[in-house]
């Protein structure tokens, strides 16, 4: 063995240990190991050490860090405490042992299971020991699972770390208000309810000099995480961002099951739908209310970039063509005055002879809006007896409409399905008794199939329609919480309209192109539907705007 070949001393502490840092066990470990090999004359000992990680994962930053150091020619022994140090994977310890560990020359020892790959009589028990260690790591999985699973039946957090925003209380264990973190995150929602995106975000916070998650838990609390690079104390991914918009722990409940993986072996993370979660409401303080959550759900399901200009606009999503169902686009006229700024329909910029544009100038919308919105708040609060009555009455008539719209249209499908069903055996019958061939019945059942998938895929989604439809109630409680606290509505943010506004249906002109032609503008408010359904844009508002030299 050459002396300058390094003498690898290998220690590893997993996290069920529950141990952090440079622990006690990892101290004994090095102790142990520093012995050995300065009482066997091992030249040039070196520590690798991987502190918190499973033995059944092989990618350890220490471990792979000593293999890299192998394969370069620079180790000549590797010693460990014993087997499991090097892993609990019976399979992954067997071929390093037997296989990657000979090839490049490299002497293995476990000290305490009297392996050395020198002596071949140590070795024969080896493969049984390797078995055991991977028994018990599979054991212990099956237990913190079990324990894991109690847990969250009972509505306890199953995160080892407070989420950003939050600490640990030391005695209760309960999650409490970083009131400085938290303020961040409040930061982070208000700027996506006004229309920013986490790329956006993410870019305003590092201007900012926002230190991220990981440093600021690093920095204040002396807690590492494997995303920790102290040399960009501000570098605020837009995936962190997406990821803290999406998390209800703001909202104080608890989410349970949200992620699971599949093995103990295969620590992929895999994310479950919402109603497979197990979901805790007011667990511990929310950071967020339920009002502006609600507003960045909207914002997030019409995701939209900003221009090149970097301008947002604050209508992103809730403009809709009235006959095509499409948003709409808005123009921004770069070279002339904001005034210039219009809407057309989404379909129409891409396919003329689909639908019409829908041509309505920005600032004419703006009017339309402001003066409705103002409006309805005032009668909100004015009159909130009279408002609620006049709700629950037109509600009821809606919905009983669109109930029978929703049925009707089931009963078609389910009369359509029971008309394939009788084409597939009638086809069948023909194929069996040699009526058709069977090239004949592949291609006129295929069309079928495909008709018969679609309708077996949207019958499922008109009944929930249908049942929420039923379950719906005017929230006209919340509407009328919200007219009290805006009492003074001078413009129109995308905060504001988020808050108020469902959707914007714009209609088609009586004359297309017209400058003086009535449009037609529904404002749907969120909690309440329309209010006496329909604007209509003043011929006046279409004087032409002088343009700007």
């Amino acid at each position: 063995m050459s002396n300058q070949k390094k003498t690898a001393l290998y220690c590893r502490l997993s996290q069920d240990d529950g141990l952090d840092g440079d622990s006690n066990s990892i101290q004994n470990q090095k102790s142990i190991l520093q012995r050995f090999a300065e009482d066997h004359h091992f030249p040039n000992p070196c520590f690798y050490v991987d502190d918190g990680f499973s033995g059944g994962n092989f990618q350890r930053p220490a471990f792979q860090q000593m293999i890299a150091d192998m394969e370069n020619g620079e180790i000549g022994i590797i010693v460990t405490k014993d087997l499991s140090r090097l892993g609990r994977n019976q399979l992954h310890t067997g071929l390093y042992i037997e296989e990657r560990f000979p090839m490049f020359g490299v002497r293995y020892i476990a000290i305490n299971d009297n392996v050395d790959t020198e002596n071949a009589e140590s070795n024969d028990l080896m493969p049984f020991k390797n078995l055991f260690n991977e028994w018990f790591i599979r054991d212990t999985s099956r237990k913190i699972r079990a324990v894991q699973k109690s847990k969250a039946e009972r509505g306890e957090r199953l995160g080892t770390r407070a989420p950003y925003g939050y600490v640990k209380d030391l005695e209760t264990k309960k999650l409490v208000i970083d009131e400085e973190a938290a303020a961040v995150v409040k930061r982070i929602f208000a700027l996506c309810a006004a229309g920013n995106g986490p790329s956006r975000i993410a870019t305003i916070l590092k201007k900012e000099k926002v230190l991220c998650p990981s440093y600021y838990t690093y920095q204040k609390y002396g807690l590492t995480h494997s995303a920790l690079d102290i040399t960009k104390p501000y570098h605020w991914s837009d995936s962190a961002v997406a990821n803290l918009l999406e998390n209800e722990i703001y909202l104080g409940n608890t989410v349970n099951y949200r992620f699971s993986t599949r093995s103990y072996k295969d620590k992929r993370k895999i994310e479950h739908p919402r109603e497979e979660c197990l979901v805790f409401e007011n667990t511990h303080p929310a950071i967020i209310s339920k009002e502006v959550w609600d507003i960045v759900r909207r914002v997030r399901k019409n995701k939209r970039r900003p221009t090149k200009m970097d301008e947002q606009n604050k209508y992103s999503g809730l403009v809709i063509c009235a006959d095509c169902g499409k948003t709409m686009v808005l123009h921004r006229a770069h070279t002339m005055s904001a005034d210039y700024n219009h809407f057309t329909c989404r379909t129409y910029k891409k396919d003329g002879e689909a639908c019409t544009a829908h041509y309505i100038r920005e600032c004419i919308l703006d009017e339309i809006v402001l003066e409705d919105l103002r409006r309805v708040t005032a009668e909100a609060r004015e009159h909130p007896q009279e408002f609620a009555e006049y709700l629950n009455s037109k509600q009821s008539a809606e919905i009983q409409k669109e109930i029978r719209r929703l049925e009707k249209e089931k009963a078609s499908m389910q009369k359509r399905k029971a008309e394939l069903d009788a084409i597939f055996k009638k086809l069948y019958e023909d194929s069996v008794l040699n009526r058709i061939t069977s090239e004949q019945f592949q291609m006129l059942s295929a069309s079928y199939t495909e008709e018969q998938a679609k309708l077996t895929e949207s019958l499922p989604q008109r009944e929930t329609e249908i049942q929420r439809l039923k379950d719906t109630v005017s929230n006209t409680a919340a509407f009328l919480d919200k007219a009290k606290r805006y009492t003074d509505i001078q413009e129109l943010t995308p905060e504001l309209l988020r808050l108020f506004i469902q959707k914007i249906v714009v209609h088609e002109k009586e004359v297309k192109w017209s400058k003086h032609a009535p449009q037609t503008v529904e404002i749907h408010y969120a909690d309440i539907g329309c209010m006496e359904n329909r604007q209509t844009a003043k011929p006046e508002q279409h004087k032409e705007i002088p343009k700007v030299s």
